[in-house]
């Protein structure tokens, strides 16, 4: 049977020789203009797409991003763009409708990167014990949904740009009773390498990965409700992690802008895990 991987491989040549979410296009050595180059203060881009801009991470993302000149497009569903006042673009999006995706990048211009940090979690329970429509509605917002966004952005991010997708330390570091949504990131994680080898050299494509982060998503939130849940004690992730802390959303931008700057110019298809050593893949 192995000789027939030559000619495999062969065959798909053609179709692997353009991504097929649109043209690569040329790719030049030099940065563009909209980005300063490597080694200055401040990288910033000319223009940013945050989806999931308003929870706790985006806003942090966005301030920073806006902190260095970067024009932010945030995308979030209704009900955390209302609960998030924001004086910048803001576009509605929900991840478990793709006509909502493309609706939402619809004329979207031309962007130097984009970040997907949409995510939902179901309540935790044992797989055996899950519906299989929430296992389905998890699935499909997480991991489909990233695919589908992935796909609309394409031909919005200029060559040289890159997209981030935020995964999730439970794609490594599993847990019971997290099944659906550690499936899903799992998978998001393989999204991010197989984008990255489809669209390379154009677009640089990497993924966050990061551990429990003080966010309204960890106190008990899904990831789609505007509201904060009631404060729960964290002392226990602190003590289990080896910087006797929890992350805070600060410790997750830099990463992501990080792999969005010329810095990263030459990293893709890469997990970064921010987890403060709690564990090391």
């Amino acid at each position: 049977m192995l000789h027939l991987i030559p000619r495999a491989a062969a065959a798909l040549a053609p179709r692997l020789a353009a991504p097929p979410f649109g043209p690569r296009g040329s790719v030049s050595l030099h940065p563009r203009p909209g980005l300063r180059s490597a080694g200055t203060e401040e990288a910033a881009m000319d223009r940013l797409a945050v989806i999931g801009g308003a929870g706790g991470i985006g806003r942090a993302l966005c301030a920073r991003a806006r902190s260095q000149g970067t024009d932010v497009v945030v995308m979030d569903l209704a009900a955390s763009l209302a609960a998030q006042p924001d004086t910048g673009e803001r576009r509605e999006i929900d991840l478990a409708d793709p006509a909502m995706i493309a609706r939402a990048f619809d004329g979207l211009g031309p962007v130097d990167g984009v970040v997907n940090l949409a995510g939902y979690m179901s309540p935790l329970a044992p797989l055996a014990e899950t519906p299989a429509e929430t296992l389905r509605a998890v699935l499909e917002t997480n991991l489909a949904g990233a695919a589908t966004v992935s796909r609309a952005a394409r031909p919005w991010i200029r060559p040289g740009g890159a997209l981030v997708h935020v995964a999730s330390g439970l794609a490594h570091n599993v847990r019971p009773g997290f099944g659906p949504y550690a499936m899903a990131k799992a998978g998001m994680i393989a999204l991010t390498k197989t984008l990255a080898l489809e669209w390379a050299p154009a677009v640089r494509v990497n993924a966050v990965a990061p551990g429990a982060v003080d966010t309204a998503f960890l106190r008990g939130g899904t990831g789609r409700a505007a509201a904060d849940a009631p404060t729960v004690d964290t002392s226990a992730y602190a003590a289990a992690t080896p910087m006797g802390r929890m992350a805070v959303p600060e410790d997750v931008v830099g990463p992501i802008l990080f792999l969005l700057g010329p810095d990263a110019g030459f990293v893709t298809g890469q997990v970064v895990w921010v987890n403060g050593g709690n564990y090391m893949p």
